[in-house]
């Protein structure tokens, strides 16, 4: 499944089991080898909501959150009958979220999510060396300043604005922020771009998966860095473009995601 381009191999474990799902994630979302993806999901039975999810990156390490993923759950859930309610609710490492569904001809075409409330607390973002928030102010990445704002909504992020982004070297950029010690948990680094008002441009490399077509929580870091930093308003909804497509966010109390979320093929994984 995949939403905005962000594309997740989804495993129902209501009735069975993945024993070792860092590995498996790293055999199946290799693009030569296995079917190819950013990583997996594991869709669960939960106490508290009505599913759980795990995610896994496609290096195996284990996610958070992740706001396109939880949409492509959420589309799973209600489309195969294991929830019947357009207000639903997902477990994640990252606390319980609450969804909303909209329906075309009885399945699920878009999702709001209700990412939560961001912290740009540096200890929880987490981040070392920093007793402020970060917000537009400057780090050094191997000898070079840049000014970022750091938060997390979910996952830690990093968001630099750019005057093009489509001329940066996101491999060559990217994965010194990560290695810099200033994130001791790793980091999802959003290049931006200001289009107009109220509309973003981005690219994201993400701390397990590399650069991706798209971010859920990225695009919210994303906003939020936005409106932080006075290039965008609160209380209005802010698109975000991405390569795989476009997600809407409204910051308001808390940060709404939404976007769509699409089932791409389905199938029987037989050897592991």
């Amino acid at each position: 499944m995949q939403g905005c381009g962000n594309s997740y191999i989804y495993v129902d474990c209501f009735n069975q089991s993945v024993n070792n799902p860092a590995a498996f994630a790293r055999k199946v979302s290799d693009v030569h080898t296995g079917i190819g993806a950013d990583g997996l999901i594991l869709i669960l039975p939960s106490f508290t909501a009505d599913a759980r999810m795990r995610i896994f990156n496609a290096d195996g390490s284990e996610g958070a959150m992740c706001g396109n993923g939880i949409r492509c759950v959420a589309k799973y859930l209600y489309d195969n009958h294991l929830v019947r309610s357009t207000h639903i609710k997902i477990e994640t490492a990252s606390g319980i979220r609450a969804l909303t569904l909209q329906l075309v001809a009885g399945q699920v075409k878009k999702v709001m999510v209700d990412m939560g409330a961001p912290c740009f607390e540096p200890g929880r973002v987490p981040m070392v060396g920093f007793l402020r928030p970060v917000i537009n102010s400057q780090i050094t990445v191997q000898g070079y300043p840049y000014t970022v704002t750091a938060l997390n909504i979910g996952n830690p992020h990093c968001v630099l604005f750019c005057k093009d982004v489509d001329k940066l070297n996101l491999e060559r950029l990217a994965p010194a922020f990560g290695r810099s010690g200033i994130f001791p948990q790793g980091v999802n680094v959003e290049f931006v771009q200001v289009l107009a008002q109220g509309k973003l441009k981005m690219r994201v490399f993400e701390r397990g998966s590399g650069e991706t077509f798209g971010c859920g929580s990225g695009s919210c870091a994303a906003a939020v860095a936005a409106i932080a930093t006075s290039r965008a308003l609160r209380n209005t909804d802010i698109t975000v473009q991405q390569p795989g497509g476009t997600v809407t966010v409204r910051y308001t109390d808390t940060v709404l995601l939404i976007g769509d979320a699409c089932t791409v093929c389905s199938g029987t994984i037989e050897d592991y």
